[in-house]
């Protein structure tokens, strides 16, 4: 599979919104463009949100340069996904991939591209602008932790070719403007959704105890993100520790994928672990197609970033009505409201975090009520269709533009 072309990928694997009859035309193209799909990250989550409710009169497309076939969110996304397989983007084979994306936007009259990561920005933004005619929206999801010397040095340099940057959280977006030197006038907060949908489960919490092998726990405290050292899973393990000791039987679940950047960072996390006698409540879960079912079986949610653009577990915790635990870095503080809807801590403090943490078990119905005023900032703020509005009055006040430059 890694070696099908542009068009045969899309014809593998076409799904289109039900609301769209195929055959028909939407009055505007949307291409999608992202690095990979190899996982259900917040970036494909985010895309996946918003390809599902765009309003009809906007068409979309995805395109990767790299997927996992076997990844659930490619047969949930509702329009054709298609691979442009890309290894490097300065080779010959860079160049002929070029002129496949530079013939695909013209020929699919796609309107606008929106990027997420460093080379659909970059590749595919230089891309988008020689084929002069899409739009180009870039997607800025971090703190640019992931950034090397030369993405700091491109994105500078290329900065005028976005005709808009969204920025999860004000956090990135302060972060962009200042290290990108963009026009803040270009540069819009637009946070992530919450599907509340996806969240719904069928089973009790005893059931879902049982599934994850937690019958045994007095409480379930979870953690959701990739297994890396920026994510901080290793205050995590330090909190776990303090809050042991008036909790015995209390087990910490970490679910995420191990990053194969840092190898090693799994092994120094079971040796903490063992350093602090807390081996038997720290549990390792892997990356899970669905957060809902560990979510619905925990007391309390933690996330202790050492930095974080805007987490969606976060979100997801609060929208499945958990308090929450986070530190105070990023968007962090924009979605959850420290002493009302959750807590916030500083960064590295696990001291901190673990007292919040043993005050809301220690509190049932304190953890109730901080768990539903989270779940409420969601339903104000945080909702697909609420977010969608947002990214449309964006599309469409581009869209404007070209309309006035036709008319001159």
């Amino acid at each position: 599979m890694a070696s099908a072309t542009l068009c045969e990928l899309g014809s593998s694997v076409l799904r289109r919104d039900a609301s769209i009859a195929p055959g028909s035309t939407a009055d505007v193209h949307i291409l999608f463009l992202i690095d990979q799909l190899c996982g259900r990250g917040g970036a494909e989550s985010a895309l996946l949100n918003i390809v599902r409710t765009l309003p009809a009169r906007f068409r979309c497309s995805v395109i990767t340069f790299r997927f996992d076939p076997s990844l659930a969110l490619l047969k949930e996304c509702p329009c054709p996904v298609r691979l442009l397989p890309l290894r490097r983007t300065y080779d010959l084979h860079a160049i002929r991939m070029a002129m496949k994306l530079k013939r695909y936007i013209k020929h699919e009259r796609v309107d606008i591209v929106h990027t997420f990561f460093a080379s659909a920005d970059l590749w595919g933004g230089m891309v988008t602008k020689l084929s002069r005619r899409a739009f180009l929206v870039s997607s800025r999801r971090d703190m640019g932790f992931l950034r090397t010397a030369k993405h700091r040095i491109a994105y500078r340099a290329m900065r005028r070719i976005f005709d808009r940057v969204l920025a999860v959280s004000e956090q990135v977006r302060q972060y962009s403007i200042v290290k990108d030197r963009l026009d803040p006038q270009h540069v819009q907060t637009i946070p992530n959704s919450v599907n509340l949908e996806r969240l719904v489960v069928s089973c009790s919490v005893a059931e879902l105890r049982r599934h994850f092998e937690l019958s045994e726990a007095s409480h379930v405290i979870s953690s959701i993100g990739n297994i890396r050292r920026i994510k901080g899973t290793d205050v995590l393990i330090r909190t776990a520790a303090l809050v042991c000791r008036e909790f015995p039987k209390a087990v910490f679940v970490i679910a995420g994928a191990l990053d194969t950047a840092e190898p090693v960072y799994l092994r120094e996390l079971h040796r903490l672990s063992e350093e602090l006698d807390v081996a038997r409540n720290v549990k390792f879960v892997g990356p899970l197609d669905e957060v809902a079912p560990l979510l619905r079986a925990s007391d309390a949610f933690c996330l202790l970033s050492r930095s974080e653009g805007s987490s969606n577990a976060l979100l997801e915790a609060m929208g499945c009505g958990l308090p929450c635990v986070a530190t105070n870095v990023g968007g962090n503080p924009e979605a959850l409201m420290d002493g009302c809807c959750g807590f916030l801590v500083e960064n590295e403090d696990y001291a901190a975090a673990a007292a919040r943490i043993c005050a809301i078990l220690r509190d049932p119905r304190m953890a109730k009520k901080v768990g539903e005023l989270g779940l409420d900032s969601v339903k104000q703020r945080f909702l697909p269709e609420i977010v969608t509005d947002q990214l449309t009055q964006v599309y469409d006040q581009l869209l404007a533009r070209r309309g006035v430059q036709d008319a001159s």
